[in-house]
């Protein structure tokens, strides 16, 4: 098994940004890639972003997030930047063998708010 704990959301402005991070333990072996996903109020959980050996964005953060990772910590980073309203949900960072759409993921975490207000 894997566990999942993400930090770092909060409020912030339109224009601001925040660091989400993502920290895992347990079983980790194998399971390298890891995904961002976020939750609107009434809206299907969306890709943000992933990594494995490369990164991938959707194009409505590409050029303002950027995703990292600190292998030594076991710790996944999304840097968020130029955050609009339309960022706002529950963000959620997911495990798994292979990056891919979130039907690809095996493990996930308990989310975190990110509010971006106008």
């Amino acid at each position: 098994q894997v566990q999942l704990v993400e930090s770092g959301g909060g409020l912030v402005q339109a224009g601001g940004s925040l660091r989400l991070s993502c920290a895992a333990s347990g079983r980790t072996f194998g399971i390298y890639a890891r995904g961002w996903f976020r939750q609107a109020p009434g809206k299907e959980r969306e890709f943000v972003a992933a990594i494995g050996g490369n990164t991938y964005y959707a194009d409505s953060v590409k050029g303002r997030f950027t995703v990292s990772r600190d292998n030594a910590k076991n710790t996944v980073y999304l840097q968020m930047n130029s955050l609009k309203p339309e960022d706002t949900g529950v963000y959620y960072c997911a495990a798994g063998r292979i990056p891919g759409p979130k039907e690809q993921y095996d493990y996930w975490g308990q989310g975190t708010q990110v509010t971006v207000s106008s």
